[in-house]
């Protein structure tokens, strides 16, 4: 299994109001391989943190999605009425792909 994990910096108070932007239902849930998209917010003294962590059962999994037009619809950012850089509350982000090495769960 792999996490995918898309660190996003927000402005501030914005990481709350995007959470629900990632975990919408979709075209996402009926991918092979998709186990389940968590969003965690940590905000910051002059932005905020997500972490939008998606779980796969392979790489090759997630490859698919990355590459599928139900992908490509859901970043698509239209050029006509959307975010210019004075509105857009994204300031940086980073797409981190690890192995799950070892997990607990509660006895």
């Amino acid at each position: 299994m792999i996490v995918v994990t898309n660190r996003i910096c927000v402005k501030k108070g914005m990481g709350k109001k995007m959470a629900p932007m990632f975990t919408k239902e979709g075209p996402l849930q009926s991918f092979d391989g998709f186990e389940k998209v968590e969003v965690l917010v940590s905000e910051q003294e002059d932005h905020d943190e997500m972490s939008v962590n998606m779980y796969w059962q392979s790489q090759e999994q997630f490859e698919v999605w990355r590459q599928s037009d139900a992908f490509k619809q859901a970043h698509h950012r239209p050029t006509n009425g959307g975010p210019t850089a004075e509105n857009n509350p994204v300031i940086s982000s980073k797409l981190v792909i690890s192995q799950v090495a070892s997990t607990a769960t509660k006895i």
